[in-house]
């Protein structure tokens, strides 16, 4: 049992502090105090979770000046004096009277006092001391709230760090072994083990295949004491799994499959799939699928279906029962993410064999051409033969075709077809200047199977032949009052509406058969152009404002067409450069006033006469 006592000094010079603690081991059997020296002097010490019904004594304060006849009164304050903690004002003794908790609070700071009880004067001034809570181990190791996650790739070597768990005990780490903690798994092994320090947690088997097993509950125990008997424990589970690494080739389910593909499938429509099974997850699962052989790869494609990881056959090329009737193809499924700790096996792959049969289909006729162009010349009569097409069933039994002309476009009008032949004719009268390309549809179908059509279009030309006469181009002509004889009124040029090929040559005259034009002659320039020339010198709006030139124009066409057009000359007033200055304005104002020339120039004679007139009787009347 251990007792503490404490005696006050009145000697100064030995002791700094007037308040002195000492402290004694009480000892079974042994009747005698034993001083322990060492200690510091000002700390008491209380074992927490005191169960008992007695108060547990703490320790007793002692003055030099107490002779024992109870004249000495001791006074204890600060934390929890007079509740927790009660003195014996006559001895000293000091108890605790409640069941204190370290991890509550781990210390109480008093103040000790003697004072005399008759005089009420202080025998020894005041003086501060500890009273500290001694730790037992009464709280288990805890782990944070749970449980944990984990996760290690599978094929992992021996001693591969998986997670590391932290367990905290509330004891005094400072005290004994109350708080020292030791990790050992309780379920897990022989899978994992833990460091019974640290905590963290490796693998303890080699080669743990995710495939077999991926998930794994280890239950860890932390215990105080330092993992002796009596020690106090807590657990955790750590729900540990094992994620997936490339440790698996793709596997064909079987190694020969056979599919029925018809003829008439279409050119990149898939017609069928494949698909090599990996065990493995996401991206090491990934697979690539390749046509290896080259008769199989020059008819069919294939390509991988991400979400279903299938490899879809496709068709590259028409299919023809009559040609081939079987394909086979040599199909490999390799992985395309490669695990680095297992390159040296290179890549992971499988193979299989796929006989593809070609269905027979009846199908539509076949045209020779995959369109036509035809020709012919416009004006033709009609029942003129244009061209001809044929097609061909392409099944063994050849059975005859009939050929149309869809109805619903509107070449049938213009041409027939003779069901049989293929022939295609006119049935009107065609004009290359309204329409020089026709579009029709012909269409073909078995005899023994109308319902199979095939389509072909058809181009007709219409070829020109020279039915049109040439043109001028331009209407009217101006002629500026100050022109000169032998000078260039305009330029002018033709249009003709057949082409090029009877239209590039244009000459040029004026009308024969009427007298000679004094005003003006024509100049063909023989670059399809002809130039008017003005024959005398000036011209006067006031006396004629407008002539009209009739000029015949013929083409180069087989045989050649002419044709006459009358152009207008208006006669304008011009600057030096031979600008125009006024000639549409003042016709306009004339036009809106409604006077013609000759009514201008009736005008103009009357307002001279009148002139004239007024001087005369001026005169008379001056005399």
């Amino acid at each position: 049992m251990l007792a503490l006592c404490v005696s006050i000094s009145q000697n100064k010079k030995k002791i700094k502090n007037p308040l002195s603690l000492s402290l004694f081991f009480f000892l079974p059997g042994n009747t005698k105090w034993s001083p322990k020296r060492g200690w510091i002097w000002n700390q008491f010490f209380v074992l927490e979770e005191h169960i008992g019904p007695d108060a547990q004594y703490v320790g007793k304060l002692h003055s030099n000046s107490d002779k024992g006849d109870g004249s000495v009164r001791y006074i204890l304050s600060g934390e929890g004096a007079g509740s927790i903690f009660i003195i014996n004002e006559v001895t000293g003794d000091i108890h605790a009277t409640e069941s204190l908790d370290r991890e509550r609070k781990a210390h109480y700071v008093l103040h000790a006092q003697a004072f005399d009880r008759n005089t009420e004067k202080p025998l020894e001034p005041k003086s501060e001391f500890i009273i500290k809570v001694q730790d037992i181990n009464d709280n288990a190791p805890k782990f944070p709230d749970g449980p944990f996650v984990a996760a290690v790739p599978e094929m992992s070597q021996v001693g591969t760090s998986v997670y590391q768990v932290t367990a905290s005990d509330a004891d005094d780490p400072t005290y004994g072994n109350s708080a020292r903690v030791v990790y050992s798994i309780l379920q897990g092994q022989p899978y994992f083990s833990i460091d019974p320090k640290t905590g963290v947690i490796r693998t303890a088997l080699a080669n743990m295949d995710r495939e077999a097993r991926e998930h794994y509950a280890v239950v860890i125990q932390a215990k105080d004491m330092a993992g002796s008997v009596g020690g106090l424990s807590g657990s955790t589970t750590i729900n540990i799994t094992l994620t997936d690494v490339n440790d698996n080739p793709p596997k064909f389910p079987q190694k020969n499959y056979q599919l029925y593909v018809p003829e008439s499938a279409q050119v990149g429509k898939p017609v069928g799939k494949i698909k090599a099974n990996d065990e493995d997850l996401g991206v090491n699962a990934a697979i690539k699928y390749s046509i290896i052989n080259s008769e199989g790869a020059a008819m069919f494609s294939i390509a991988t279906d991400r979400d279903t990881r299938e490899g879809i056959i496709s068709l590259k090329k028409p299919l023809n029962y009559e040609r081939k009737k079987t394909y086979t193809l040599h199909i490999e499924g390799v992985n395309t993410h490669v695990e680095p700790r297992f390159s040296y096996l290179g890549p992971f792959k499988d193979t299989a064999t796929l006989k593809i049969t070609v269905g027979d289909v009846d199908e539509p006729p076949v045209f020779s051409m995959d369109y036509y162009i035809m020709d012919v010349y416009e004006n033709a009569r009609i029942g003129t033969e244009v061209g001809a097409v044929t097609a061909r069933d392409p099944d063994s039994k050849n059975s005859p075709v009939r050929y149309f002309i869809n109805l619903s476009e509107h070449g049938d009008k213009y041409f027939n077809i003779d069901m049989d032949s293929g022939v295609i004719k006119t049935t009107q009268s065609l004009d290359r200047e309204d329409m020089p390309w026709h579009n029709i549809t012909v269409m073909a179908s078995e005899v023994d199977n109308p319902s199979l059509l095939s389509h072909v279009p058809v181009t007709v030309q219409v070829l020109d032949v020279n039915d049109n006469p040439p043109e001028i181009k331009t209407d009217e002509v101006v002629v500026c009052e100050s022109s000169r004889p032998g000078q260039v009124i305009q330029t002018i040029a033709a249009v003709d509406k057949d082409d090029f090929a009877n239209g590039q040559r244009f000459s040029f005259s004026l009308l024969s058969g009427i007298p000679v034009n004094p005003n003006f002659t024509l100049k063909d320039n023989e670059d399809n152009t002809a130039s008017i020339i003005a024959r005398r010198r000036r011209f006067s709006r006031l006396v004629q404002e407008l002539y009209e030139l009739p000029i015949v124009v013929w083409d180069g066409g087989e045989p050649a067409l002419s044709g006459t057009s009358t152009l207008t000359l208006q006669v304008c007033p011009c600057q030096w450069n031979g600008k125009v200055q006024t000639c549409q304005d003042e016709r306009g104002l004339l036009s809106s006033a409604g006077l013609s020339t000759g009514a201008l120039i009736a005008i103009l004679l009357c307002i001279v006469i009148l002139l004239g007139r007024c001087c005369l009787s001026g005169e008379g009347y001056g005399r």
